[in-house]
């Protein structure tokens, strides 16, 4: 088995995207922090299966994994999954001499969460693979193989995802022509 500094240093980096993935797919903050402690220890116990030193994807679909069993628990169990999604925003970052502007970031912050609501009212399957490439910036063979589909269901997912996004956010009014 690999040492334990080895998964410290390939693995816990990590641990943002894999928060992120989590609070995505589940919707819930509370929820994905519970999801991604879960995938942690499996991934510390399975930490031999790790081929390479690309623990990224690999962690990501440990997490992945995590919250679709999550999700199988509570519609066994007849429970209903929190949908309260308001603390939930795409990480903002500063645009240069823009900051200052009152209207403009007011205009952002709408717009921010007219994305944000859109990604969230994509299915599962889309909005998982939106995430992976658009937010965590992961190549398609890694979202293939943290998604456990091949790379062509992965572009065709993302297709649909983006029309999907595109229009609903010309119907919001956002971002103006496609």
């Amino acid at each position: 088995m690999k040492e334990r500094s080895e998964f410290e240093t390939l693995v816990l980096p990590h641990l943002d995207a894999a928060y992120n993935l989590a609070r995505w797919l589940l919707r819930d903050e509370r929820a994905a922090e519970d999801a991604v402690q879960e995938a942690a220890l499996r991934a510390f116990r399975y930490f031999g299966s790790l081929r390479g030193d690309d623990a990224k994807p690999w962690l990501l679909g440990i997490v992945r994994n995590t919250c679709f069993t999550m999700f199988e628990r509570r519609r066994e169990a007849h429970e209903q999954l929190g949908l309260d999604d308001a603390g939930i925003e795409v990480e903002q970052i500063a645009e240069p001499g823009v900051g200052s502007d009152p209207a403009a970031a007011l205009q952002r912050r709408d717009e921010r969460a007219r994305v944000d609501a859109a990604i969230r009212a994509l299915p599962p399957a889309l909005r998982e693979v939106i995430v992976l490439r658009e937010i965590e910036g992961l190549e398609y063979a890694e979202i293939a193989r943290v998604a456990s589909v091949p790379i062509g269901t992965v572009m065709s997912r993302l297709s649909r995802a983006r029309d999907r996004l595109r229009a609903s956010l010309l119907q919001a009014g956002v971002g103006g022509t496609a």
